[in-house]
């Protein structure tokens, strides 16, 4: 017989008072759950954001130079751009519209030319004064199938040994825009008894080289033209195809000049030879007609043996003055070219 083993302790016996707690706290547990999902229902549960999304909404947080970083000033605006004007400045070292074409534009060039040369007709003779290292700068507007606007003009003249200037203008009161020197002056001299008491500008004399036989006034079609001097029609109507509509007018006394007017509206059927007007008295209105391309009135003057005479040098002549407050409207606007005109061309350049 065997002896027996020693004894190490026999097993525990189970405790009924454990296994009750622990079904208790999962029966509690699975309750407490039952009613959270009752009081959230459908609710997602939170999520921590990813850390880029933090740095998002909180740019001070990741980058707290993001929120400093200073906003960089707007490009600058050019002075010419803004006012809607180009500028040229040229010294002249050969014909005009040779300098103004290479300093502009092929397209643009000649028309410039001829619409700055109505303007240095007024200091020089065109084109024998214009010498070379004359210097011209110009202030212009491009306009869709017109010429070109010219706002100011500036020009240092060997001739005359001065600095020229003239500046678009247009004074209260005015019907046009003229141009005026600084001074108050209109840059354009004006015609005592002239057959247009307003015009817009002169856009040819006998002096500006182009071989007129006339003075061309810009003027509306429809402006009253008025005789020069006492005199009767001679004719009216030759030549139509070159100067449409047209009067003769010859003096009476005096010097016995005669008196051309082309271009002109239709003329009544009532008007003929031998009408006899006296001075300031309307003769007909400017127009259109004929070899025009642009309202206009020629205005020309001859002698009895058919030469030809200058009006300015047969008139007396005078400019026009503006008066103190339009004067003070002129200089505001002369400062404001001057600006954008910028300095004169160097002698040496």
């Amino acid at each position: 017989m065997r002896p027996s083993l020693p004894t190490l302790g026999a097993p525990p016996k189970r405790s009924r008072t454990g296994s009750v707690v622990f079904v208790s706290l999962l029966l509690g547990g699975a309750a407490g759950g039952a009613y959270w999902w009752k009081q959230n229902k459908g609710a997602l549960p939170f999520q921590s954001p990813p850390p880029a999304a933090v740095a998002e909404a909180s740019p001070s947080a990741a980058n707290p130079a993001a929120v400093q970083a200073p906003t960089p000033p707007p490009a600058p605006v050019d002075p010419l751009t803004a006012a809607g004007l180009s500028r040229v400045s040229v010294k002249i070292d050969g014909p005009l519209e040779t300098a103004l074409v290479q300093a502009s534009d092929p397209s643009v060039g000649p028309a410039l030319a001829q619409v700055v040369t109505r303007t240095l007709v007024w200091w020089v003779r065109v084109p024998n004064e214009i010498l070379r290292g004359d210097t011209l700068d110009v202030l212009y507007q491009l306009r869709p199938n017109e010429e070109p606007l010219v706002h100011a003009v500036r020009f240092t003249s060997g001739k005359t040994g001065k600095t020229h200037s003239a500046y678009r203008f247009q004074a209260p009161g005015d019907g046009y825009a003229r141009f005026f020197l600084p001074t108050g002056e209109e840059m354009e001299e004006r015609l005592e008894h002239s057959p247009l008491d307003d015009f817009e500008q002169v856009t040819s004399l006998l002096r500006d080289g182009r071989g007129h036989k006339g003075v061309d006034f810009k003027a509306a079609v429809g402006s009253p033209v008025k005789a020069p001097f006492t005199g009767v029609v001679k004719r009216k109507n030759w030549n139509f195809g070159s100067n449409g509509n047209c009067l003769e007018l010859e003096e009476v006394g005096g010097k016995r000049r005669r008196a051309l007017f082309l271009h002109l509206s239709e003329l009544p059927k009532s008007l003929k030879p031998g009408a006899r007007f006296s001075t300031g008295q309307v003769l007909a209105q400017s127009g259109n007609s004929g070899r025009s391309f642009a309202p206009h009135l020629h205005y020309q003057l001859m002698t009895q043996d058919d030469r030809v005479m200058d009006p300015f040098d047969s008139h007396r002549t005078f400019r026009r003055t503006l008066s103190a407050d339009q004067k003070s409207s002129l200089e505001a606007e002369v400062r404001r070219m001057d600006s954008l005109l910028g300095s004169a061309v160097a002698s040496g350049n």
